[in-house]
């Protein structure tokens, strides 16, 4: 490891400010980021600690809405969560182990985006809105690809607001040995539609699948989706899977979340 200062502020506001400094990065849980710190894929010379801003940790629910601080750990959102919206407290409890899920953030996995991270999956299948210290973003324009986000140079993400679906479920096909999803779907059913987004699977990022909403928002049954089936062009093929493969699985994960949430 090199050098390099370490803030630790313990207000949005502050954080900001150190955010406003030449090659600043923000550091929420760090499962991702001081890894490639450590190979040298990045090296900032400034972290900004975001752990201790009590602002930005908690889970509440009112009004239909689940709200996440940004700072908050996995499993934090697996405990806490557990009454309210048990799909999304699900997804939690089965990201990484035991010490990624005390260290890791939902801000920091939205923030990361990861193709095969399981949050986004959660955030784009129940339409969140991402908040940060300047603004409001829609789920459905935060995402952008493989590790590309809405965010602006500096822009922190202070908590999730995630409308609380009548029925959800997220089904993921994990790859051993780093427990990233190799696909993962989260399916969330609301009064007006159902939403279903798929993590892991795509080169273009998480993604929704929009042939199996129309279905499932006529039936919301596992047989709904028989017979829709995913192109394999434009899927990840790499050691682990090849693209055909990610997009069987697309269905079979689908209809797993589907059934278990029914």
């Amino acid at each position: 490891m090199y050098n390099f200062e370490f803030v630790q502020p313990g207000s949005v506001a502050d954080a900001a400010s150190a955010m406003a400094g030449e090659d600043a990065q923000a550091l929420g849980g760090g499962q991702t980021l001081l890894p490639t710190m450590k190979q040298r894929l990045a090296s900032p010379a400034t972290l900004v600690s975001l752990t201790g801003i009590a602002d930005m940790k908690g889970v509440s629910a009112a009004d239909g809405v689940l709200t996440i601080g940004g700072a908050t750990t996995h499993a934090t959102v697996a405990s806490e969560a557990a009454g309210s919206f048990p799909g999304l407290a699900g997804l939690a409890s089965h990201i990484g182990d035991p010490a990624v899920r005390n260290r890791g953030t939902i801000g920091g996995s939205l923030a990361n985006n990861d193709p095969a991270a399981c949050y986004p999956a959660a955030a784009l299948g129940t339409g969140a809105t991402i908040v940060t210290n300047t603004r409001e973003i829609a789920a459905d324009d935060y995402f952008q690809g493989m590790f590309s986000t809405a965010l602006d140079e500096g822009e922190i993400i202070t908590s999730v607001r995630l409308p609380i679906p009548q029925a959800s479920n997220y089904q993921k096909f994990v790859q051993p040995a780093s427990r990233f999803a190799l696909v993962g779907v989260f399916v969330a059913k609301y009064a007006d539609g159902v939403r279903v987004a798929v993590t892991g699977a795509s080169e273009e990022g998480v993604h929704r699948w929009t042939a199996a909403e129309e279905a499932l928002s006529a039936n919301f049954s596992a047989s709904a989706i028989e017979g829709l089936s995913v192109a394999a062009d434009g899927m990840i093929n790499d050691l682990h899977g090849t693209g055909a493969y990610r997009a069987h699985l697309v269905g079979v994960m689908t209809k797993r979340a589907v059934a278990a949430a029914s």
